[in-house]
C-alpha cells in the first residue's frame, strides 16, 4: 500500500486547544473515513510511518496515538514492537491498535504490548472516538491523581522523611532547632523508626554540613575492637597493630561523630568517652599525647538509657553530657496516617529501582497495613513494600497480596471477606453457615445425630428439622 498524502508532523495553534491526536497510517481510504469523524473532538494529525515516533511523540506532546500496527515493512505487525516502546517511555500515554487481521491472538498480542484498546479493521469509527475520549478522560484523571499525590508527598517531605502526622511535625521542628547548634544531641526511638535519618538531617542543616560525617554502630564491633576503633591506636598497641591510626572520634575532627545504638558501650569506655567529652581531646591507644579534637557528637538508642543510668548500667554523668537536647522518634502505629504517604513513596521507589510500572495499593490493603501494629516500625514497611513490588504482577496490590499473618489481624480484611463491597445474600450465607457446622458435627460424631445436637448444644429435635431442611 502507498500513501498519496504528505504526513503532517506537526499540530496548528488553531488545534491546540482540543486533546491532540496522531493517526498512523498509510491506508488512506480508512483515514477519509476516520478524520471527519475525529475532527470535531480532536487536533488530528497524520503519520505514515513508524520513524522517530517516539521522539516525535515526545517533542510534539501529543495526548494519543492510532497505530495501524500492520502499517509498514515485511513483517504484518511490525508496529508490535513500536507499542511497546511508546508505551515503556510513557506509562501515562494513551494508545489505540488497529489491524486488518481478524485473529484474536494479533488483539492479545497488542494489548500485551500495551495498547488501551485494539481495533480490527473495518473499524467502527463511533465506536473508535467513544473509546478514544473516554481512554484520554480516564487517563488524565490517572495523570491528575498522581500528581496529586506527588504533590501531598512533597508536602509532607523533611529532608529524608516522609510524613505529616503531629508526631512527625514535632520532629521536624526539633531537628530545626537544634541544627544551626553545636550542642550534642540524643535521638531516642525503637528500632526501625529512623534514628540515622534524623542524625543525617541535623548535619544537613547544621555549619558542618560539609565537614567530617562518621557514623559509628556500638553494637556492631565486639568489645575488643570498639575501643581501638573509637579512640585509634599506635603502632605496637596490641597483637596485629602494625601501624599507627586515627579513631573514629580523630577522624571526626571539625564535624560530626554519630553514635549509634550508644547504650552498648562498657562502662570504662563509656568513662573514655567522658573525658573526651569533657577535655576535648583523644589519647590513641598505646600513645603518649593527647590530640585536640572538634566534633559534635549525636547518639541514638533504643534502650531506656535513665533507667540504665539508674541502675549503674550507663555512666550518670555521661547520660547528661549527651542528654543535652533528645529527639523522640514516634513508632509507626502511633502515625498510623502517615502510612499511606510511606506507601506511596516506596511503591515509587522500588518499582523505579526494579524498572517496572509503578504499582498503586488498594484501599482494602491501606486499611490492612493502618490495623497493623509495625513492630518493625518504617523499616518493616519499607521491606514489605519492597517485597510486594517485585512478587505482585498486576498494577494494583490488593489486601489478598498481603502476608496471611497480616491480613489475618485485620479487621478491616476480615469485614471485607465477610461482607464484600458488592453487598451479599444474607439468607444464603446464613443457609452455608448452618449447613457447614452441621456437618463438622455430625463428621465428629460418626454420623450421629443425637451426639452431633449435644455438640451444637442444641435439641434433638431442631437438630432433625435442620438436618431435613439441608438433606443432611
Amino acid at each position: 500500500m502507498t500513501s498519496r498524502r504528505a504526513p503532517s508532523d506537526s499540530i496548528s495553534d488553531s488545534e491546540t486547544a482540543l486533546p491532540a491526536v496522531c493517526i498512523v497510517t498509510v491506508d488512506e481510504e480508512f483515514l477519509d473515513v476516520l478524520r471527519p469523524e475525529l475532527a470535531p473532538w480532536f487536533a488530528v494529525t497524520v503519520r505514515d510511518s513508524y520513524d522517530n515516533l517516539a521522539r516525535w511523540t515526545r517533542e510534539t506532546g501529543v495526548a494519543a496515538i492510532l497505530l495501524d500496527i500492520d502499517t509498514e515493512g515485511d513483517d504484518p505487525f511490525g508496529g508490535l514492537p513500536v507499542l511497546n516502546e511508546l508505551r515503556r517511555l510513557n506509562e501515562a500515554f494513551t494508545l489505540i491498535s488497529m489491524s486488518r487481521a481478524r485473529a484474536r491472538s494479533v488483539e492479545k498480542q497488542a494489548l500485551a504490548a500495551g495498547a488501551d484498546a485494539h481495533f480490527r479493521n473495518p473499524v467502527d469509527v463511533a465506536e473508535l472516538r467513544i473509546t478514544l475520549t473516554e481512554t484520554l478522560r480516564r487517563r488524565s484523571e490517572e495523570s491528575e491523581r498522581t500528581k496529586m499525590r506527588q504533590r501531598l508527598i512533597e508536602s509532607s517531605r523533611f529532608q529524608d522523611f516522609v510524613g505529616a502526622s503531629e508526631s512527625m511535625r514535632l520532629v521536624y521542628d526539633a531537628i530545626q532547632q537544634v541544627a544551626s547548634s553545636s550542642i550534642n544531641v540524643l535521638i531516642r526511638g525503637e528500632s526501625g523508626t529512623g534514628k540515622e535519618l534524623v542524625a543525617r538531617a541535623v548535619v544537613a542543616l547544621s555549619r558542618r554540613a560539609n565537614k567530617p560525617y562518621i557514623r559509628l554502630n556500638c553494637a556492631a564491633l565486639p568489645e575488643n575492637l570498639i575501643e581501638s576503633e573509637l579512640f585509634g591506636s599506635e603502632r605496637g598497641a596490641f597483637t596485629g597493630a602494625t601501624e599507627s591510626r586515627p579513631g573514629q572520634i580523630e577522624l571526626a575532627d571539625g564535624g560530626t561523630l554519630f553514635l549509634d545504638e550508644i547504650a552498648t558501650l562498657t562502662v570504662p569506655l563509656q568513662t573514655k568517652l567522658l573525658r573526651v567529652l569533657e577535655d576535648h581531646q583523644v589519647q590513641r591507644l598505646g600513645g603518649r599525647t593527647q590530640r585536640k579534637i572538634d566534633f559534635r557528637l549525636i547518639c541514638a538508642t533504643n534502650e531506656p538509657l535513665e533507667e540504665m543510668a539508674r541502675t549503674g548500667r550507663f555512666r550518670e554523668d555521661l547520660y547528661y553530657r549527651i542528654h543535652v537536647i533528645p529527639i523522640d522518634l514516634p513508632p509507626l502505629r502511633e502515625r498510623a496516617g502517615d502510612i499511606p504517604l510511606l506507601c506511596e513513596f516506596f511503591l515509587e521507589m522500588h518499582c523505579v529501582a526494579n524498572g517496572i510500572a509503578v504499582k498503586s495499593m488498594s484501599d482494602d490493603a491501606l486499611s490492612v497495613l493502618e490495623e497493623h501494629s509495625w513492630p518493625g516500625n518504617v523499616r518493616e514497611l519499607e521491606n514489605l513494600i519492597q517485597r510486594l513490588v517485585v512478587t505482585v504482577r498486576g498494577s494494583e496490590i490488593k489486601a489478598a497480596d498481603l502476608p496471611p499473618r497480616l491480613v489475618a489481624q485485620s479487621f478491616a480484611a476480615q469485614e471485607a471477606i465477610l461482607l464484600p463491597a458488592e453487598g451479599t445474600d444474607f439468607d444464603e450465607e446464613i443457609r452455608r453457615l448452618e449447613t457447614a457446622l452441621l456437618t463438622a458435627a455430625l463428621s465428629r460424631m460418626k454420623g450421629s445425630k443425637t451426639a452431633a445436637a449435644r455438640l451444637l448444644k442444641i435439641d434433638g429435635q431442631r437438630m432433625k428439622y435442620l438436618c431435613r431442611k439441608y438433606g443432611l
